[in-house]
């Protein structure tokens, strides 16, 4: 996994439109498998290739809400970082990930309610040049006062 910053904390107060953090992730065999166990979603087009090379994707795909986890770990961790509460997320899955394949979330601000201290972020996943993910998430951003 890689990222752009460091982990922590931006405040509220330190927040402007257009800031940005991204996050790349190779998605491997072993992370579907066990996301299949925490989540306990044993869709066979995940898990067996012999089943998913019989449907549309030709091939076995990841979870859609694995690689949105990485939106999660972003807002979690990077934007606006430590004390963030998730509220709410949209999501529009564009293109199937498949084993191997290094998905890369960005969030970036794009208002911000000071009064109520609600960010709403654009949110997106990319393989290389395809987006694969987007949407819209709003968070409770921590603040100095």
């Amino acid at each position: 996994m890689s990222d752009t910053t460091q982990r922590g904390t931006i405040y509220l107060e330190d927040m402007e439109i257009g800031m940005s953090r991204s996050l790349s992730k190779e998605i491997t065999n072993h992370d579907i498998e066990l996301f299949a166990e925490v989540s306990t979603d044993h869709n066979p087009v995940h898990l067996d290739e012999d089943y998913a090379k019989g449907t549309m994707f030709k091939g076995r795909i990841a979870h859609g809400m694995l690689s949105a986890g990485l939106i999660s770990a972003l807002l979690g961790e990077y934007l606006p970082g430590h004390g963030t509460i998730y509220m709410g997320q949209t999501l529009k899955f564009l293109a199937p990930v498949r084993p191997g394949e290094v998905v890369t979330a960005t969030v970036t601000v794009t208002a911000i309610d000071t009064a109520r201290r609600r960010v709403t972020l654009e949110t997106l996943c990319v393989v290389g040049d395809t987006t694969v993910i987007k949407g819209e998430a709003t968070v409770l951003a921590p603040s100095r006062n």
